[in-house]
């Protein structure tokens, strides 16, 4: 397959919420693959489907040290998630050149489908806990920097148009 291009923010599609996925088919297996191919050329730890610019509830994450531990979710959805929370800098290619100090739960158990379209109930601990949560976020049509006050928000995102226009 093949690296796909990144939507760029405010794309409405990065505001929409992903549909559910009833099966998994060779064209779920398909855009999984492009998935994998894009976060890897990124490089990053985690992609959504909606980043790619489709509108289906698909993630893939990776936050191994070594790769190659990729995991395909289609229709992921927290159960718990822990009290204690971690804070990483969380970025997006959806919007280039920034990023920001993110507070999600160290840990979480998610119910996702996994690629033998088996439901699957599995625990994420800190990268991979917050790759997970972020691609969650981006189906639901919501963006890293949502968690920020809206004075932050509004800063990061004029920095990456500045950035974005002397590119």
């Amino acid at each position: 397959m093949t690296a796909r291009f990144c939507l760029p923010w405010p794309h409405k599609m990065l505001r929409s919420i992903a549909a559910d996925v009833d099966a998994i088919t060779d064209e779920i297996r398909a855009h999984w693959t492009d998935m994998i191919d894009t976060m890897e050329a990124m490089p990053g730890v985690g992609l959504a489907a909606v980043q790619i610019g489709v509108p289906l509830r698909l993630a893939v994450v990776d936050a191994s040290d070594t790769r190659g531990q990729v995991i395909r979710m289609a229709n992921p959805s927290v159960l718990h998630a822990s009290s204690q929370m971690r804070l990483h800098e969380e970025a997006s290619p959806n919007l280039p050149g920034v990023f920001a100090p993110i507070a999600r739960p160290r840990a979480v158990t998610v119910r996702f489908m996994n690629d033998a379209g088996l439901w699957e109930d599995k625990d994420f601990v800190g990268l991979w806990a917050t790759s997970v949560q972020h691609q969650i976020d981006h189906l639901a049509g919501r963006m890293y920097f949502d968690h920020l006050t809206p004075l932050k928000r509004s800063m990061l995102i004029k920095r990456a148009e500045k950035l974005r226009g002397r590119g």
